[in-house]
């Protein structure tokens, strides 16, 4: 393959651009500001699931599966990663902290583990796909930025908010970015040979399932329970504004 050490370049910018979501902790005004980013964050969870994972998951299973085993297939693994979720959720260990840092607290965890699920087979994408035709791959890296930000926002925000420790948030939204490099260091040694496009069309149905649960079950209920709410539900839209804008770019 050619390009190697430009298309390690390229992923790993792709998945740090996540810790620019943590430049926000730094504002003031952070009670309103959690309530918001929650809520932009949902936006953004809920349409790059309905608008990119979930119908690339399909076009990837289409590629194996006849139309109907794609569907079910999809709704499959979007279901277990439900499961996952809501079982991470009651599995958490609960916390000293005021009830509601504590959800904070799980909800930017669980963010987290839904990030890095995604940003492995994205940096693996990256990767391939920018071994082989570097202008794609360039395009490609741009777009994942441009979405990785929102999602740094929705771990660094939640966690330093409930622990008001910095360098977890930093730490926490640093361990989801490196997936990515994660995801393009397995395609280089092995996975190139043995991630096939059904899984990781199953892997995208999945994730869009963690995200789309922490959205409407987390995020948004959260955000939804403050004094912001009008605020909240436009932080909300934008957050799909945002998405979509990129989505068709």
């Amino acid at each position: 393959m050619n390009n190697i050490t430009e298309s390690f370049l390229l992923t790993t910018l792709a998945g740090l651009s996540t810790m620019l979501g943590t430049i926000f902790i730094f504002l003031k005004k952070r009670e309103q500001l959690i309530y918001k980013s929650l809520s932009f964050a949902a936006g953004v969870m809920i349409t790059v699931s309905l608008t990119d994972l979930i119908p690339e998951g399909q076009n990837l299973l289409s590629k194996t599966f006849f139309p109907i085993p794609v569907v079910l297939i999809s709704m499959i693994f979007f279901i277990i990663g439900i499961i996952i979720t809501m079982t991470l959720n009651h599995y958490l260990p609960e916390s000293k902290e005021k009830k509601i840092n504590h959800k904070l607290y799980k909800i930017g965890i669980i963010s987290m583990l839904a990030i890095m699920l995604h940003n492995i087979p994205e940096g693996i994408m990256t990767f391939m796909t920018s071994t082989h035709n570097m202008t794609l791959g360039i395009s490609l890296t741009i777009a994942i930025a441009l979405h990785n930000i929102p999602e740094g926002i929705s771990i660094s925000i939640p966690i330093f908010y409930a622990s008001g420790n910095k360098k977890k948030a930093f730490l926490y939204t640093f361990i989801s970015g490196i997936s990515e490099l994660i995801g393009a260091i397995l395609a280089f040694i092995f996975l190139k040979d043995i991630m096939n496009e059904a899984m990781m069309g199953m892997l995208y149905s999945m994730t869009a399932g963690i995200m789309i649960y922490i959205s409407l079950h987390e995020l948004l209920p959260t955000s939804l329970q403050s004094n912001y709410q009008k605020k909240s539900l436009l932080y909300f839209l934008i957050g799909v504004g945002v998405m979509l804008i990129n989505h068709y770019q």
